[in-house]
């Protein structure tokens, strides 16, 4: 159970990181339509760097769980030596 909820905690993540990105670019877009040429451009570019810094914490925070639950079982297997 822990691990379909780790698994679907990275699918979520993966979206929300599409969904700013794609924000972002939306924003920008409508920002650049109305002439605020330079503006929008920095609104997309922030935009895409937030959605990378959200997915790469995030992200770091499933690593840490892999890495745990890899350590763990690393150890048990040391164990029954």
């Amino acid at each position: 159970m822990r691990h379909a909820i780790i698994r679907s905690f990275d699918v979520l993540v993966w979206l929300m990181a599409a969904l700013l990105a794609i924000g972002g670019l939306v924003a920008g877009g409508m920002a650049m339509g109305q002439g605020q040429g330079l503006a929008g451009l920095m609104i997309i570019v922030g935009g895409i760097l937030y959605a990378i810094i959200f997915a790469g914490m995030l992200f770091l925070v499933v690593g840490i769980y892999e890495n745990t639950k890899r350590t763990a079982e690393a150890v048990e297997r040391m164990g029954g030596r």
